[in-house]
This record gives structure tokens, sequence and C-alpha cells, in this order.
């Protein structure tokens, strides 16, 4: 790269984004923000240079991040259409990383690098898992997939956002079947918090005492901690993970187990519950909503 702190064209600055782009400006990365909300431009102009279409994030950068939420986001942001404007993909040369951090299942990654090959061959495949708060520490887990040279020109800036940012694979896509394995657990652990809290209730237990004790156990796991303290409180409306994010990236799951004829019955229960969240008009809302959901309370 012909600098030695590269630039950084970022597009997509939701919940986990926006903290990272704050990450990334600590650690001295220059960089160009770009979100279709105005207020979320807006809201880390005091660490980035807001701009006002993807276009402008990605012309000119040595290395552009996607961070938006679905395959058909990322697929607009390259090659545009929907509200996006012109894909990027007319801005890019043959020396620009591009850096998928989304997740967005190996199936979209895969047909992304195969799109991409007349424009650039430089695609790292970058999913990200930790929440909102460790975005904003620079203390998330990467599962980074791609080739020595192409993981080498980004591993500043992987550095800079992630505690722990292994190599996982050669090939672009198998950082995204590493998560599609996180998101398998995530997801069911989920559900399982949920599902135990919401029969704590019903069998009339100190939900607090519940939450307090089991964490000092066998059954403790992060997101019993985490999303069942949210379950205990009723905190539903702070959203730190959209229960939208689960139904996508369960549905990546189910998608990725049955290309390759996995049996996956947990993870298809947890789909469920997720499913009938959304069904229940809760899409935005927290996914620790899903303890409602198991109550049988709208």
């Amino acid at each position: 790269m012909s600098r030695t702190t590269p630039t950084i064209g970022w597009i997509g600055l939701g919940a986990m984004g926006a903290p990272m782009v704050r990450a990334a400006a600590s650690a001295d990365f220059t960089v160009r923000a770009f979100d279709l909300s105005p207020a979320a431009r807006e809201a880390v102009a005091d660490a980035a240079a807001p701009v006002t279409s993807a276009v402008d994030a990605a012309a000119g950068a040595d290395v552009v991040v996607v961070m938006v939420a679905t395959p058909a986001q990322l697929e607009s942001v390259l090659f545009g259409g929907g509200d996006g404007g012109g894909g990027i993909a007319a801005v890019l040369t043959a020396e620009t990383t591009v850096l998928i951090m989304s997740t967005v299942g190996p199936a979209a990654l895969e047909a992304t690098c195969a799109a991409l090959a007349d424009v650039t061959t430089h695609v790292v495949d970058a999913p990200v898992s930790g929440g909102v708060a460790r975005a904003g520490t620079g203390d998330l887990l990467i599962m980074v997939g791609g080739a020595e040279q192409d993981v080498a020109a980004v591993r500043p800036l992987l550095d800079a956002l992630a505690a722990n940012a292994p190599v996982v694979g050669e090939r672009p896509g198998d950082g995204q079947r590493f998560k599609i394995v996180n998101q398998l657990l995530c997801g069911v652990h989920i559900a399982a918090a949920g599902e135990a809290l919401a029969l704590a209730g019903s069998m009339g237990l100190d939900l607090d005492q519940v939450h307090e004790v089991l964490n000092t156990g066998a059954a403790a796991s992060f997101m019993f901690a985490d999303r069942g303290r949210r379950m205990v409180d009723g905190d539903f409306d702070e959203v730190r993970s959209a229960l939208s994010i689960f139904v996508k990236d369960m549905d990546l799951v189910g998608e990725a187990a049955r290309e390759v004829g996995q049996e996956v019955p947990l993870a298809t229960s947890a789909q469920t519950v997720f499913q009938r969240g959304s069904a229940l008009g809760h899409d935005r809302r927290d996914d620790s909503i899903v303890v409602e959901v198991l109550r049988g309370e709208h």
C-alpha cells in the first residue's frame, strides 16, 4: 500500500459499525464514513469524515470496510440499487482491499468475490462478534478469511478493532463459516436463556435470584449473563442487538446446514422462536424479547 496508515472508506454505521469507526479513529486511522441515515453519519462526525454516499466513502480509499446487515444490502453497496444509489464497484481499483465485516453467509461472500473478480481480487472476509460495548473498546473477536497478503494489508485495522482476530482460513468465506457456527451457539443460548427464565417465572421463582445464582454455576454462559439480565429487567427497548439480526443469522445457519447436509435441531428450534418474535412485530426490539415470546406475551 502507498501509505503506512491506510485510508479507510467505511460503509455502515449501525449498532456495531458506529463504535467500530470510533475504535478505528482512536487508533489514528483516517476514516470516511457513510450510512443511509444522516443522523448516523453525524453521530460519528467527531471521529470520522461523514460523506453523503457510499461511492464518496470508497473513492480513493486503500481499504473499504462494509458493515451492513444483510446479503441484499451488501450487493446494493457494491453494485447499486435500493436506496444506496450507484454501487462502489465503479470506483474500486485493482489495489483496493474490500474488507467485508458483515455477517452475510458463505454463499453471499463467495458470490461477491466472483462478481468483483474483474475489479479487485483483494477481498477479506472478517465477520465480528462481541457486542456493542466491546466494539467501542476495540475488544471484538474477528474471524478472518483471506489470502495472506490481503490479510496483511488490513492487519493493523483488524488489530485496532479486535482483541483477537485469528485467520481461520485462506479463502474468503471461511470467516463466514466460522461466524455461522458462532451464531448457532449464540442463537441457541439466547433462546435457552429465555426459555429457562420463562419457566422460572412460571414456577414463581424470584428471577433476580435465578439470574444471580445460576450465573455462578455450570449453567452460566455469556448469553445467560448478558441477555438474561435484560430479560429479568424487561429491558427490551434499548436495542443493543436487534431481534431481526438473529432472525437473519439463524436463517443463514439453516441455509449453511442444508448445504452440507448437517442436522441442526437445536438451531432450528431457536430459529422458530426468533421467527415468532418477528411475526409479533419485535424485529426492532432487543433480541432478549424472546423471553416474552416464550411466556406467550406480546
